[in-house]
C-alpha cells in the first residue's frame, strides 16, 4: 500500500479531488447528526470549487492531501484563522483544520502520515489547536497523539454543533 501526503495546488485537478473528498468525509462525519438540508448548504458553502480554490490560494492556509494507492484519502489545514481557544492569547498558535480521512481508510497510516505531515508545517509555532466536533471520532486519535481536551468549547464553525477546543503545546 503506498500513502503519500502532499501540498495541495490550485490546480483545476487538485480543486476538483479537494472538493469531492472533502464532500465525502464531511457527509461520512456530520450525516447522522444534522439535517439533511443543513447540512447540503455546510457543503455548498464550504466545498465548492470557487470557494475551494480561494481558500487554497490564500496566504492563511496550507491544505494537504492524503493518498492511498493514488486515491484520495483524506485532506487537512494548517490555517492561522478561526475562533482560538480562550487561554495563551499571546502564544504563536497555528490551527489543523478540517481533518479528516475516508471511513474506507480509517484502518491503514494514512491518518498517520497526514498528522504527522501537519505536526512537521507546524513546529515553528508555540501550540497547535484543534476545534472538533464533540462526539467526533477523531478526538481520541489526537488525545493519543498529545493533543489535551480544554475545557472550554463553542461551536462548530459552519454548523450548529457543539465544539471542542483541543491543544498540543510543542516541546
Amino acid at each position: 500500500m503506498k500513502i503519500i501526503t502532499k501540498f495541495v495546488i490550485a490546480t483545476e485537478q487538485d480543486i476538483e479531488k479537494l472538493s469531492m473528498l472533502a464532500k465525502d468525509i464531511s457527509t461520512e462525519k456530520f450525516s447522522l447528526v444534522v439535517e439533511e438540508q443543513q447540512l447540503r448548504t455546510y457543503l455548498a458553502a464550504n466545498f465548492n470549487e470557487k470557494h475551494l480554490l480561494k481558500e487554497v490560494n490564500s496566504l492563511s492556509n496550507q491544505w494537504l492531501m492524503v493518498s492511498v494507492d493514488d486515491r484520495p484519502a483524506g485532506f487537512a489545514r494548517i490555517t492561522s484563522k478561526g475562533i482560538r481557544p480562550d487561554m495563551a492569547p499571546r502564544k504563536r498558535m497555528i490551527r489543523i483544520a478540517d481533518f479528516g480521512i475516508l471511513k474506507v481508510y480509517a484502518n491503514t497510516t494514512a491518518k498517520d502520515s497526514l498528522l504527522q505531515k501537519c505536526l512537521e508545517l507546524c513546529r515553528s509555532y508555540d501550540s497547535i489547536w484543534i476545534a472538533e466536533y464533540v462526539e467526533d471520532s477523531l478526538k481520541e486519535y489526537f488525545e493519543r497523539n498529545a493533543f489535551i481536551t480544554l475545557h472550554n468549547s463553542g461551536e462548530h464553525e459552519g454548523l450548529l454543533l457543539p465544539a471542542v477546543y483541543m491543544l498540543r503545546e510543542q516541546p
